[in-house]
């Protein structure tokens, strides 16, 4: 693939991704070569792609992302570090698991921080990094600060807003309720309706530093606008 004059730096902070269920090898392929071309941040896919894309984009910088507990984020512990462990041995380099979103409505804060603590554990021993995935059309306000809060406590490299799988995707609202939570120290995933170039740089200038979206090869090579990047 020849690849059009694009932002690179735009293109970096990209998650491109596949997590639909009738995903296919061959599609697979091709969002791995994409990747490739455009140097995004990573492929984002279902755990039984992860060695795939490895084989395919282990010789570049692109990181190899996938799912645990995706997408309700209601399996128990045991079952994330199982899947986050197999994950890891096949090349994962970042984990975006998903919070039990009923414990932490029920204000079980020692389930979510131990929850989220067993991956960022396991991940550690790889070098990976783990993003936390809130849903956030979910839950209310002081729901996704008090998981941001837990997620930055356990160690979590990331907040992320959405799985793409529920009833809302990302808002420019949740960004900035989210980035002012965790401070500057945290990464802060965007993810779910991204779709365009506008979009993106307006949840990047929201305090994102990472967007999830399948629309990253349109996203990237629409008209470049300057933009100012933020650095976490």
């Amino acid at each position: 693939m020849e690849a059009k004059t694009f932002d690179a730096k735009l293109a970096s902070c990209i998650d491109h991704t596949l997590l639909k269920p009738d995903a296919q090898p061959d599609e697979i392929d091709k969002l791995c070569t994409e990747a490739l071309t455009f140097q995004f941040a990573s492929v984002c896919v279902n755990p039984s792609y992860v060695a795939r894309c490895f084989s395919i984009v282990k010789d570049s910088p692109v990181r190899v992302c996938t799912v645990i507990g995706f997408p309700l984020g209601a399996t128990t512990t045991d079952v994330k570090k199982a899947e986050a462990a197999e994950a890891l041995q096949n090349g994962a380099s970042e984990l975006d698991m998903v919070l039990h979103i009923g414990m932490l409505k029920c204000r079980n804060d020692e389930y979510i921080q131990n929850d989220i603590a067993t991956i960022v554990l396991l991940a550690k021993q790889k070098n990976a990094r783990v993003k936390v995935i809130l849903e956030t059309c979910l839950l209310t306000d002081d729901e996704k600060v008090r998981a941001c809060l837990l997620a930055k406590e356990a160690g979590a490299h990331f907040v992320k807003t959405s799985t793409g799988f529920s009833k809302a995707g990302a808002t420019l609202t949740d960004i900035a309720l989210m980035r002012k939570t965790v401070g500057t120290e945290m990464g802060l995933k965007a993810s779910g309706g991204i779709r365009t170039r506008e979009q993106a740089l307006a949840f990047l200038a929201a305090g994102a530093t990472r967007i999830g979206t399948s629309s990253g090869v349109a996203i990237i090579t629409e008209t470049t606008t300057e933009v100012q990047y933020r650095e976490y």
